[in-house]
């Protein structure tokens, strides 16, 4: 007998050989099971533990406290009361986020474009530019911003000295300034979807559309946009997502009047308010689920969710 007499079958040879013995097909399941074992693990015992801690917490009476304990009372008012309250802080949230998102769009994608496509033997070098913010901390990245949109430093003094901002202008404390910080530290995860999405695309397919006579605008919403679509749409949910959530550039870089709702959950939880932070929590989940499988069905990228 041959040396590949001994060697196992391969998927045509099994296929002629017929279906595999029930053991071994048993023994196949089972490890596929054992591979899916710890990251299913990891997800009950760090998200669906925490999401069902989450919701009972926010059915807790509101009337007790850290000391007398909570009962669980089934308190749906806590949803329609924190709703009530902090509506202001939702709303403004969900709008600082989709406008940081429209500008990281803006943005990245041109950015990540020019990667690709323009960048030649600097592209490493540009990917390297774009992932060096993450190697500082998030709260050191947003305090910069404090010095950058500072009264006293040079945006600020040019905008007044061409009459933008008038002389007690300012750009600190404003929800210019929130907005800034949420584009900024969350352009990363725009551009990396982007620059993946249109690093798989076969530049040939540009050049077959203007061979068939598109103007470059044409070729590129026929051809590029469409390819890289699906990098778009991931891009804008990493940003979207965590910036609605975000309540460090507000506390940092915003005032009173630009507190987004994380701002308030975390003030509710450190003042002993469980119930309705817990609440308030479970809505802006809620709330961004539904926004983003609605955006995700518009885009026509239901395999994404």
């Amino acid at each position: 007998m041959s040396a590949a007499g001994h060697l196992p079958a391969g998927p045509v040879e099994a296929e002629l050989t017929g279906p595999l013995p029930p053991e071994e097909t048993r023994r196949r399941g089972l490890a596929g099971y054992l591979l899916l074992l710890p990251g299913g693990a990891w997800l009950l015992l760090f998200f669906v533990v925490p999401g069902v801690t989450l919701v009972a917490t926010s059915l807790y009476d509101p009337g007790g406290s850290l000391l007398t304990g909570y009962q669980m009372t089934w308190h749906w008012q806590n949803y329609t009361e924190a709703l009530a309250t902090y509506q202001q802080p939702i709303l403004r949230s969900l709008l600082y986020a989709l406008i940081a998102t429209v500008a990281c769009v803006l943005l990245g994608y041109p950015l990540a474009y020019a990667i690709v496509f323009k960048s030649g033997r600097w592209k490493n070098l540009m990917l390297i530019a774009v992932i060096a913010p993450f190697f500082t901390s998030f709260l050191v990245r947003t305090l910069s911003w404090q010095y950058i949109l500072g009264d006293n430093e040079l945006i600020v003094s040019a905008l007044r000295w061409v009459g933008v901002l008038g002389a007690d202008g300012h750009l600190l404390a404003t929800p210019f300034a929130v907005v800034t910080g949420l584009t900024y530290n969350f352009l990363p995860f725009m551009v990396l979807p982007l620059y993946a999405s249109l690093e798989k695309m076969d530049p040939r397919l540009i050049e077959a559309a203007t061979d068939l006579y598109a103007s470059p605008f044409t070729a590129f919403r026929t051809v590029t946009l469409r390819l890289s679509m699906p990098g778009l749409v991931a891009g804008t949910l990493l940003t979207f997502i965590p910036a609605a959530g975000d309540f460090i550039n507000a506390q940092l870089l915003g005032n009173a009047s630009t507190r987004m709702v994380g701002s308030e959950i975390q003030n509710l939880f450190f003042a002993g308010d469980y119930p309705t932070a817990s609440a308030l929590s479970v809505t802006l989940m809620v709330m961004i689920v539904a926004l983003v499988v609605i955006y995700v069905r518009r885009a026509g990228t239901e395999d994404l969710v």
